[in-house]
């Protein structure tokens, strides 16, 4: 079965390519499952992978179709068990991305305080073009030594 964007569909539902929509439970949640009018199946996807797009609850799903102007679904509740905890990758990913996330607060936070220590030291700041002069020599230093090594 193909995975579809929600642009995508916008873009089926508004040149009338949208035979019917299926609201599928499973688990705690529910899928969209399009049915186009050229006979290919498809699950509505999140928008940048084709991880299937879970809604927490049929309503949720229903303002989307509404949006969209699709006016009319169907309900499949065969698999669907409200009291089924929801324990799903986007858990994992999410908690990375939190963990990520204060990592790179830590790192801002640190760089802030190295950034305004420079500020405030009291020695008088060495010009560009001076410093790069003694790295340039400090380099043709190693060269040398390396090159008598060799």
């Amino acid at each position: 079965m193909n995975s579809m964007t929600l642009e995508q569909l916008r873009a089926t539902a508004y040149s009338g390519g949208v035979a019917s929509v299926t609201l599928k439970g499973l688990g705690s949640g529910f899928f969209m499952e399009i049915a186009m009018r050229s006979g290919q199946d498809a699950i509505l996807s999140k928008a940048r992978s084709t991880e299937p797009r879970r809604f927490g609850s049929p309503s949720s799903a229903l303002v989307v179709l509404r949006d969209l102007g699709i006016s009319g679904a169907q309900l499949d509740i065969t698999n669907w068990n409200p009291d089924q905890k929801d324990i799903t990758q986007s858990r994992a990913s999410r908690a990375e991305a939190m963990r990520g996330a204060h990592k790179a607060a830590a790192y801002n936070q640190w760089l802030a305080v190295e950034i305004q220590s420079s500020i405030d030291d009291p020695r008088p700041s060495i010009p560009h073009d001076e410093v790069m002069a003694r790295m340039d020599a400090r380099i043709a230093r190693h060269k040398a030594a390396v090159a008598v090594l060799e």
